[in-house]
């Protein structure tokens, strides 16, 4: 069973595994208040990364530290933007439900180890549908033979498993259990989602992004869902102000991040 980093504290249900500077795979490294990286805050930065924040904050639902540390690449994170909010998120160009998603990254994010990605996703996760005793058992081998899950459910989490710890090429056995459940199309994005999950995890960690005050991370439950309208707004927005100068931009990010 998967048992709390920390026992006898006090644990927020959707921030299972971090308490008191423990990580979710229960390994103490101390609350962090700073990353690696400094962030770029709205109020200092330039006004063409304020109108991207704005664009995150309606595709995402806030703008997390993640972008704001990302945004000292400006022009690699606009491009990214668009990518994670539809990769991740339910809309009407994607086959897989938000709260199938979310159960593959808390399972990604958890074996990885990634506290940030996890207190966001469980947040996300628990918006879209998932259950606390669901979370705890995606966070252990439980989900394999728990009826809080359905065979389809159990398969997506078993190849996000598989994927993270790099043996799905090995294992013909669960990628025919996920082919039994999944067109070739919904096999396509739900390796994706791991993938770039696993990508996500890797960058917040190894920048030790501090996790928000909870009322902030909260902000992400009203982003379950996307209208491919506003995907489509931010798109033009991107291609009407793509730069010809890179330069200045790049100054100007690292200038803010200097004045913060």
């Amino acid at each position: 069973m998967f048992i709390p980093a920390l026992i006898g504290c006090v644990i927020d249900p959707w921030c299972i595994g971090y308490c008191h500077g423990y990580t979710v795979a229960g390994n103490k490294q101390g609350v962090q208040t700073m990353s690696r990286v400094p962030n770029i805050n709205p109020e200092n930065a330039p006004d063409e990364l304020k109108h991207f924040y704005d664009a995150v904050s309606g595709l995402v639902g806030r703008v997390p530290n993640a972008y704001r540390t990302m945004a000292h690449a400006p022009h690699l994170a606009m491009l990214y933007l668009p990518f994670q909010a539809a990769n991740q998120r339910e809309w009407a160009g994607v086959h897989l439900s938000s709260k199938l998603k979310e159960m593959v990254i808390i399972k990604t994010s958890h074996i990885n180890g990634c506290a940030y990605c996890y207190a966001h996703n469980t947040a996300l996760g628990e918006a879209a549908g998932i259950t606390q005793d669901q979370v705890i058992a995606i966070s252990s081998d439980d989900y394999l033979i728990s009826d809080l899950f359905d065979a389809r459910e159990r398969a997506a989490i078993e190849w996000a498993e598989h994927m993270t710890k790099n043996t799905a090429a090995a294992r013909d056995d669960v990628f025919e259990r996920v082919e039994a459940q999944f067109s070739s199309a919904e096999i396509i994005e739900l390796t994706l989602i791991c993938s770039m999950f696993n990508m996500i995890n890797r960058f917040n960690d190894s920048l030790k992004l501090p996790i928000e005050a909870q009322p902030e991370v909260d902000k992400i439950r009203g982003s379950v869902r996307i209208d491919p309208a506003n995907i489509k707004t931010y798109l033009r927005w991107l291609v009407d102000n793509w730069p010809e100068d890179f330069d200045d931009l790049n100054a100007r990010a690292e200038a803010a991040a200097d004045a913060a």
